[in-house]
């Protein structure tokens, strides 16, 4: 075979290893969009006629509600969580935000029982939504840096789910 009738194949060869770059290219692109349209729609912030501030949450591909908020003033990302008794977050979150941590005996979770320590938060926040000296639960086995948001910050709001959000503001009166 000559050089003449190789080059065609060598084409060949070469826009065959192009598509199939430029289609990995493209999957990863989509597949990386739908991660991030998993991690949390951002909040909606507003003000009722009287001044009262809310949020509204929607929910992400998996049905959650998350959101970014504050604990302390340092930024954690929130997984709304009405079946948890208090705030939890992990450990390692506790310890960089240099929460003061005292023994809290056993807890139930939807993982079984577990050792958990007591703390509280000077301050939560969730979009326009402030509540101080809030109590929490720190989980030493608790992996990742989501921090559930439960009830000892959701009991002092009110909470109106309708289809696929859920709206979060402070009780009328």
């Amino acid at each position: 075979m000559s050089r003449a009738d190789e080059q065609p194949q060598r084409i060949g060869r070469v826009m065959l290893l192009a598509a199939w770059v430029v289609a990995l290219g493209l999957l990863a692109l989509l597949f990386g969009g739908l991660l991030e349209h998993d991690r949390a729609p951002p909040p909606r912030l507003f003000v009722d006629s009287d001044g009262t501030p809310g949020v509204v949450l929607e929910r992400n591909r998996a049905g959650h509600y998350v959101a970014d908020g504050r604990i302390d003033g340092e930024p954690v990302r929130f997984l709304v969580d009405t079946g948890a008794t208090a705030v939890a977050l992990p450990l390692a979150l506790a310890q960089r935000l240099g929460l003061e941590l005292r023994p809290g005996g056993i807890s139930r979770t939807a993982n079984g029982e577990v050792r958990v320590w007591r703390t509280r938060l000077a301050r939560v926040e969730l979009g326009g939504l402030i509540a101080h000296d809030v109590r929490a639960a720190v989980l030493p086995n608790m992996s990742g840096n989501e921090v559930l948001l439960g009830m000892s910050f959701l009991g002092r709001l009110e909470l109106v789910q309708r289809g696929e959000t859920l709206t979060l503001r402070p009780p009328p009166g």
